[in-house]
């Protein structure tokens, strides 16, 4: 009954900030913070309602009807977003304090939001801090016995660089934060692991601030992996690859309506989950940055210990050589894989028939793929 009350006092707030899924609703600030219009102006209702999917993400946007591809299905106002600019605005003593020292906007962004939930009810944002989780999954929470547990070194090394680097910034932003004296709770890396990851796991993409803006009711959307088709491959124009990052996320702020406009991603039933593209992401990266994992991702990689002479025949980056989750080796590993299988005096000569994806013999493609197939049965 508690959550339930906070739940419907948020709505209310985000209703009376202008947050809308329907375009036919045209009011004033007045009409909207009328009480008596609650069930007439709630902000969702008319495309989106909030509904709960246990086995796909947990607590999500519903469609209430049927929706088109592509049609706007909500829209936040730039006022109604939540930056360290907006925080610091109404609060001169914070931004005077981070004036002083030199830290991240991510950092910054972090101070803001512990400064703003320390202070309980008195804070406007409260409704909407309510429906933040009270703790996080992603890796840079896990302690050493649940690092360990991820058994593959490329994993573990992605948890222990996530915890460090989270170590660090917190360690480097203690003297802003003794400055706005800030209470022991809010002081802790148990804090700073919660706003960190509330930013890294909640905030969107906005052109002015490289640390992203909290978008309230946006960020109840769960998360769809881009389809096969829509990963980029090698033989990519510039324009078609243009064209493909606009469909990769399906929320953009627009600068001429100044509000963070949401569309469907595809065609929905009335009951279906109406779900968002963050990105191309593994389940590694789904971990770390957001706290979860997909049990069929289409965007998953495999990495497997390579030879170490392979490295000087290539100058592509480390994370281009993997297996695809369909099993299939990158581009990039199946050509530098049969660079190598290749001896080193009939490497130059061949080299230009690697690079182009072309196998070199039939003989060398064997010895590739069993290597490769050795490897991931040791992996498994």
């Amino acid at each position: 009954m508690e959550e339930a009350e906070k739940l419907e006092n948020f709505m209310e707030w985000a209703t009376a900030l202008g947050i809308s899924d329907s375009l036919s609703i045209n009011v004033d600030e007045d009409e909207r913070r009328n009480p008596n219009n609650h069930q007439t102006l709630s902000c969702l209702r008319q495309s989106l309602s909030i509904s709960y999917f246990p086995n796909a993400g947990g607590r999500g946007l519903c469609a209430v009807r049927g929706l088109q591809k592509g049609q706007l299905i909500l829209r936040v106002p730039k006022s109604a977003l939540m930056t360290s600019q907006t925080l610091m605005l109404n609060d001169h003593r914070l931004s005077m304090s981070v004036s002083k020292f030199s830290l991240s906007s991510t950092q910054i962004l972090t101070v803001a939001l512990l400064n703003e939930v320390s202070k309980g009810k008195r804070s406007w944002w409260y409704p909407y801090f309510t429906q933040f989780p009270s703790n996080y999954d992603i890796l840079a929470s896990f302690d050493q016995f649940e690092i360990q547990a991820l058994q593959l070194d490329d994993a573990i090394w992605a948890a222990e660089r996530a915890l460090e680097r989270t170590k660090t910034e917190w360690k480097s932003a203690t003297a802003v934060m003794e400055e706005l004296m800030f209470k022991p709770h809010y002081m802790s890396f148990k804090a700073w692991i919660w706003a960190s990851t509330s930013i890294s796991s909640r905030t969107m993409h906005i052109p002015w601030d490289s640390a992203g803006c909290f978008c309230p009711v946006g960020d109840f959307f769960n998360y769809a992996a881009p389809e096969d088709e829509q990963v980029f491959s090698e033989d990519l124009t510039a324009a078609d690859m243009a064209a493909k990052s606009l469909r990769l996320t399906d929320g953009v702020f627009e600068g001429e309506s100044a509000a963070y406009c949401f569309y469907a991603r595809t065609n929905y039933k009335k009951g279906d989950q109406v779900l968002l593209s963050y990105g191309t992401y593994t389940n590694l990266e789904l971990l770390e940055h957001y706290g979860f994992i997909l049990n069929n991702n289409p965007n998953d990689k495999a990495y497997i210990p390579l030879p170490s002479d392979l490295y000087s025949l290539y100058s592509w980056p480390l994370d281009s050589l993997y297996i695809h989750q369909n099993g299939k080796p990158s581009f990039s590993l199946l050509a530098v894989m049969r660079l190598w299988a290749t001896p080193k005096h009939l490497q130059k000569s061949v080299r230009h028939l690697a690079y182009c994806g072309s196998i070199i013999s039939n003989e060398n493609e064997i010895i590739v793929m069993e290597w490769l197939s050795k490897k991931c049965s040791l992996a498994l």
